[in-house]
């Protein structure tokens, strides 16, 4: 019988800097689902990636000093690295820098604007760089952008637009007429009242302030708005042609069954997506996930907050399998999870090395012990047993009806409750107290094992799309080789006079404390490990006396404004308050490593008896002190500031 198709997606991670463990989090619920589906029969297209292009980039890779190609290679191939350090078994990894991507956004861009649908304009309002967002002065909540909280800037540009209230109603009857379209339910109640009811209005979809994007074929000033460029990639890489040739791809697996994202970014994927799609003449996707997040320390991951922990530190200090169980577990299906060190240790100690390694170790030991690792036959049946086993008999069907839900957590927890209910089994049953009187009791010994082992049959299987590694290892304990869930429909899966494995630890307790230390330790290091190797200019050995010292002239000085210097690449020219009544003017060099906005109003330290100079045909009175060290085998500079409560024309003695 043919398999019937099933695409999921990721939302593309942004190459803006390396994914912490929040955003690592998607990828493993992603991939938890697709081993699910592709384990109960279904021909399963997983597709991730990243997104490449933007003003963001452009500004980081300037900062870094190299290309924004080179800074895109360097972070997408340390994104795929911890994509597949998690064990994410994905289809395609895209990136949006692809030029059969590129070509194909330019069709799609041409496409809309020849029917009418994107048109000329200016863009007057705020924007957010970090969201790459538009935003109206209304739409900011106490100034700042509504979605991260940071800081907008006024932008004025020339830019095309795209009419979304052209499809704002047909929308509207799409999400109305397909409850289960958006997920969770909150995520649907807040795109319609705070988006959809109050009337959309068009969409800024190009932009002429900055080149890193990809060219509008027919007006190469402007490049395409990065969230059309980056929604676009779910079909472009399925074989979608804008000119009609789809490839077959595209017809076996559009539309998407799932676009997994995160709930910060579900109004792109669930109003100007699906609009977008319209425009096209394109089936929607069958159902947009906007999942919960995962907060540390109380809040949103974030380099300023300085609580951003990393997938692969995790997996250096707990495992692969112990990391994924966490993050699987923890976060449920429309809250924020909590992460924190005590709770991974918390939770490995007492469900992965408790409940679960402890059961697998005793019964693999038991039955190594009482009968050499034979399989005995279940000859010698009580009451006690029939729970056991209907417990085990409903554990597919209840998982099957949590992961058609997107219940992941709860998933997981059906199949702890088959661990839990074999561990109380054992203290029912008290095979050692069983084991005293081979002669009477053998057979009921027997049957208690094979019943055990049947069991974490079960949920080894069961637990394959969560815990990948895990559940190998558990196979392999059992001498189990068919690991189909096909194979989950009778209480007799275990072969009797087959023999079973050596007993392994799967998962080891930790210790609090010691772990605590371990980790402080650990992070200690790295951060150490992250600190730039700084260079400082020798010390110079020509004595000064003091006299001759005290000739230089050192006062505070506020900076009133400061403008560049037009023909110069370096200068920037000061007017400045130095306490005298009158502005006086300071030509500097230090214009690649400050923007004359930041400085005004700070409070800095001049020299002001050195005799007046010429530079650029403008006359300057003096020297800003700076500090100059190397860092990296590149100049830095830092001009030297003090506290605005000292006064201007105040010395420095």
């Amino acid at each position: 019988m043919e398999k019937k198709p099933y695409y999921i997606t990721t939302a593309i991670a942004y190459t803006s800097a390396k994914p912490h463990i929040g955003n690592t989090y998607e990828i493993v619920l992603a991939d938890a689902i697709a081993r699910y589906k592709r384990m109960t029969g279904y021909d399963v297209y997983f597709q991730t990636g990243t997104d490449e292009h933007g003003q963001k980039i452009q500004e980081k890779a300037e900062a870094a000093g190299i290309s924004p190609q080179e800074y895109v290679d360097n972070i997408s191939g340390e994104i795929k690295r911890i994509w597949d350090l998690m064990n994410t078994t994905y289809d395609r990894f895209v990136r949006t820098t692809d030029p059969q991507h590129v070509r194909k956004v330019q069709k799609i861009f041409k496409k809309m604007h020849d029917k009418g649908d994107i048109y000329k304009g200016k863009y007057v309002g705020k924007y957010c760089t970090p969201c790459e967002s538009f935003w109206t002065e209304s739409q900011l909540v106490d100034g700042k952008c509504p979605d991260c909280g940071r800081e907008v800037r006024d932008a004025e540009e020339e830019a095309y637009f795209f009419r979304m209230s052209k499809y704002a109603d047909r929308l509207m009857k799409h999400i109305e007429e397909h409850p289960e379209f958006i997920q969770p339910e909150s995520r649907k109640n807040e795109m319609v009242n705070n988006f959809l009811k109050p009337g959309l209005q068009d969409l800024c979809v190009s932009r002429t302030s900055f080149t890193w994007g990809i060219p509008v074929e027919f007006d190469p000033g402007h490049v395409v708005y990065v969230w059309l460029d980056a929604l676009s990639n779910y079909i472009t890489f399925c074989g979608y042609d804008p000119d009609g040739n789809h490839d077959e791809q595209y017809h076996k697996y559009w539309p998407a069954d799932l676009h997994l994202i995160g709930k910060d970014i579900i109004r792109f994927h669930t109003i100007y997506w699906p609009i977008f799609l319209m425009s096209m003449g394109e089936p929607l996707p069958k159902q947009v996930f906007g999942h919960p997040w995962l907060l540390v320390q109380g809040g949103k991951m974030s380099k300023s907050q300085g609580n951003v922990i990393y997938a692969d530190d995790l997996v250096e200090l707990f495992g692969v399998d112990a990391i994924r169980y966490f993050v699987l577990h923890e976060i449920p299906f429309a809250n924020d999870g909590v992460m924190t060190y005590e709770l991974i240790i918390e939770r490995v100690n007492s469900e992965l090395a408790n409940i679960l390694g402890n059961l697998v170790n005793r019964t693999i030991a038991m039955d190594q012990k009482y009968f050499g690792g034979e399989i005995m036959a279940p000859t010698q049946s009580d009451p006690v047993d029939e729970e056991l086993k209907a417990v085990a008999l409903e554990l597919p069907a209840k998982v099957e009806a949590r992961m058609n839900e997107l219940k992941v957590a709860d998933a997981i927890d059906e199949i702890f409750v088959l661990l839990r209910r074999a561990n109380k089994y054992i203290d029912e049953t008290a095979p050692w107290a069983l084991a005293r009187d081979m002669e009477a009791n053998g057979a009921r010994l027997g049957t208690v094992l094979y019943n055990l082992l049947e069991s974490i049959r079960y949920a080894a299987i069961m637990l394959q799309p969560y815990l990948p590694d895990t559940s190998e290892k558990m196979l392999r304990q059992l001498g189990v080789e068919n690991g189909g869930v096909e194979s989950l429909t009778a209480f007799n899966g275990m072969p009797v006079g087959g023999h079973v494995g050596q007993a392994e630890i799967l998962f080891a307790r930790l210790d609090m404390a010691k772990k605590l230390e371990e980790i402080e330790a650990f992070n200690a290091a790295k951060a150490k490990a992250a600190l730039p190797a700084l260079e400082v200019e020798p010390q110079s050995q020509e004595q000064v006396d003091f006299d001759t010292f005290s000739k230089s002239d050192l006062r505070a000085v506020k900076v009133k404004d400061c403008q560049p210097v037009k023909k110069s690449k370096k200068l920037l020219r000061f007017t400045l308050d130095d306490g005298t009544g009158t502005d006086r003017q300071i030509l500097s060099g230090i214009a690649a490593y400050y923007k004359p906005e930041e400085l005004i109003g700070k409070t800095l330290i001049a020299i002001v008896n050195l005799p007046a100079r010429k530079m650029m045909g403008l006359e300057s009175n003096g020297m800003l002190i700076s500090a100059v060290h190397t860092e990296k085998g590149e100049e830095k500079l830092n001009l030297i500031m003090v506290d605005d409560s000292i006064p201007a024309g105040a010395k420095l003695c």
